[in-house]
């Protein structure tokens, strides 16, 4: 049985990588979920029709000419014109020479058991994000497309996903949204949090509004069993936010790399009044410049509050740009001051 990548309970997570179609019955929780109410039928069918599983490369190369297994490792979605986007732990690859590689061709399983090559475009592993393309040829087998929401998710958002929990499915998971700025340490942003079941093997999945949008891309679960040999299921699932991935798929399809806005500060706790807020640690430009000083504690960003360092730094990677010019609001001493920074990139 091949490796994946898990941390338990207590680091905080477990990725949801993928396992064999040996452990099929472990999948049952997803099969019990509440239907969700407000989602048609259709809708349901066409997000299973543009989900697909990411296969696991099997393939002995001392014997070549004898086809490989068919496992399932992960899940992925079909964007539009043959893009696969899906996690980029769910694709990664482990060997003992070479390390963890990203492989520059997967192969993907549809729903109606195509199994169609895919080559690397682009990937993030800062945000655990990849995009691979089906080639030319093949790109016709996949007709159902989907898109990612317009507008960003609020807690109790009725969701589902579609994916290959334990390497078997497609199966179907409905519930509802909790915290949708929760972090873990697995990526530099915050994470949305969802009541519903996921296993390994549901990385890089849609999570779907009721509109069969994609507001996230499967992540990671909480493992709260102690044993890390086993593989496990969770209703604590949580999902890199579709806002923010498809700035990412953007940059890839366009061959661009992706650069976050850079304020120039780093923050400390402190005490104002009663309350904790965020003073400024350390500054450098494009703050600096612009008149932000050691000590000032930050209030908010083009009059969205700040309220810890990672709340900062998700406000500059999801909603600015580099060159971008924000508002910062500062309280030093007893006075309220306001400073224009043009936003570096980095």
């Amino acid at each position: 049985m091949y490796s994946h990548r898990c941390v338990s309970f207590y680091a905080l997570r477990q990725f949801i990588a993928g396992l064999s179609l040996s452990v099929i019955l472990v999948a049952a929780p997803l099969l019990h979920a509440e239907q969700n109410s407000t989602a048609s039928e259709s809708t349901f069918a066409h997000a299973k029709q543009a989900t697909v599983g990411i296969l696991e490369d099997t393939q002995d190369q001392r014997t070549p000419e004898k086809p490989g297994k068919i496992l399932v490792r992960g899940t992925g979605f079909h964007l539009r014109d043959g893009y696969i986007i899906t996690a980029r732990h769910a694709a990664e690859k482990h060997t003992p020479t070479t390390g963890t590689i990203i492989p520059k061709r997967v192969r993907i399983l549809t729903t109606d058991l195509h199994e169609l090559p895919a080559d690397l475009v682009g990937d993030s592993s800062f945000m655990d994000v990849v995009v691979y393309r089906i080639a030319e040829p093949h790109r016709a087998k996949l007709r159902a497309t989907t898109a990612f929401a317009s507008e960003d998710v609020v807690s109790g958002m009725e969701v589902f996903t579609i994916g290959y929990p334990l390497g078997w499915g497609p199966t179907m998971a409905f519930g509802r949204l909790g915290n949708t700025n929760t972090f873990l340490q697995t990526v530099e942003t915050r994470l949305i949090q969802a009541d519903l079941s996921a296993c390994s093997g549901n990385s890089g999945g849609a999570l779907f509004n009721s509109q069969g949008e994609v507001v996230g891309i499967m992540h990671a679960i909480i493992q709260t069993e102690k044993d890390e040999t086993q593989t496990h299921c969770s209703r604590m699932a949580f999902a890199i936010p579709g806002i923010l991935a498809e700035r990412i798929v953007n940059a890839a399809l366009a061959g661009k790399p992706l650069t976050f806005s850079k304020l120039g500060i780093h923050m400390t706790s402190v005490k104002d009044g009663t309350r904790l807020r965020m003073a400024v640690k350390d500054v450098a430009d494009p703050a600096k410049s612009a008149g932000i000083q050691k000590h000032d504690i930050i209030l908010s960003v083009d009059n969205t509050e700040i309220l810890d360092a990672a709340h900062l730094k998700t406000y500059l990677i999801e909603r600015t740009t580099p060159g971008q010019r924000v508002s910062v609001k500062v309280r030093r001493t007893d006075a309220d001051l306001t400073f224009t920074v043009t936003l570096a990139g980095g």
